[in-house]
């Protein structure tokens, strides 16, 4: 089979090899997948940059999340087993944790469900308790992460405030359904928030950004609101002021999605049935923005890499058309 291998650590486009490599042999309770389709994730350039909390040994193949075919024929979502990742023809994935495919989507909008949908649900409703009413300010809500939350976001009867960086993805940002959309390059954030909230400021933060994003977002916060801290895709970690939080009364709450996987399986499964309903009403549905054949997978990785990309790059295997 074709897949795609990283023999040292890199930038993703420098140190991602397309080859021929035997088909991972299933183990105790896993299951041989045929990859439908394989969504790209900013994890994936820290795989490669070997910059991830999980470090594969080498070489290994990237490709954390599949819409794939199992042997009896189920359509499943699977995060497979590294270090052979989605970026190949075939994975194997442990049959425990294979969650079926909404019927509602489509291959390539199925591989883009599972993370970045759960993450958001998690971080938004188990985290931050948001409620109906409240203002949600989503960071990067173009992006792959960020529109998944804008529509989980408005799904919950919130208010949402998108921050993009760029007037295509301001664009992106309104067609998801925010309700007020700020463009980093050229608004200021605090202010816009402020204006909009008649002073107040966002009860919801989420960010997946950190660096600046992070530091704009506790300004203009509301008084018993909360920060949820989802990843650093700027590349910059903040250092959260801890008497600013006692100051103002906001809380900042770290979220690791994957943490569930082995603490609450229960949740995961339970909160995939509700996007599964969500998805069946067309309230949620992952925004594919391109669609790319097996053999430029690595150029997509790096536009995931480079935060030039919006919603999800999916990659299909060779020969697929869905």
């Amino acid at each position: 089979m074709q897949a795609w291998r990283v023999h040292r650590n890199g930038e993703p486009s420098e140190v991602m090899r397309l080859e021929e490599a035997d088909r991972p042999m299933p183990g105790d309770g896993q299951v041989l997948i045929e990859v439908l389709a394989a969504n790209v994730n900013f994890p994936d350039a820290l795989l490669c940059r070997g910059q991830y909390q999980v470090r594969p040994p080498l070489p290994f193949t990237p490709g954390v999340e599949v819409c794939g075919r199992t042997p009896d024929g189920r359509r499943v979502l699977a995060t497979p087993a590294l270090p052979n990742g989605g970026f190949a023809e075939y994975v194997v994935a442990d049959e425990a944790a294979l969650l079926p495919v909404p019927e509602a989507l489509d291959d390539a909008e199925a591989a883009a469900l599972h993370i970045g949908y759960q993450t958001g649900w998690f971080g938004l409703h188990r985290r931050a308790n948001l409620r109906a009413g409240e203002t949600l300010l989503v960071h990067a809500a173009a992006g792959g992460v960020g529109s998944a939350a804008v529509q989980l976001g408005k799904a919950a009867g919130a208010t949402v405030i998108g921050v993009v960086g760029g007037a295509e993805k301001a664009r992106t940002a309104a067609d998801l359904g925010c309700d007020l959309v700020v463009d980093r390059h050229t608004q200021d954030i605090v202010a816009a928030v402020k204006e909009a909230t008649g002073g107040r400021g966002a009860d919801v933060v989420y960010d997946p950004v950190g660096g600046d994003a992070y530091a704009k977002s506790v300004k203009c916060v509301a008084f018993e609101g909360r920060v949820v801290v989802v990843g650093f895709a700027s590349g910059v970690i903040p250092t959260p002021a801890l008497n600013h939080a006692l100051v103002k009364n906001y809380s900042v709450l770290g979220l690791h999605w994957g943490l569930y996987n082995t603490e609450d399986p229960a949740g995961v499964r339970a909160c995939h049935d509700e996007l599964s309903r969500l998805a069946a009403q067309g309230t949620v549905k992952p925004l594919v923005s391109e669609r790319v054949a097996l053999a430029g997978a690595a150029k997509a990785v790096q536009r995931v890499a480079d935060g030039t990309s919006t919603g999800r790059i999916v990659v299909l295997p060779a020969g697929a058309a869905r």
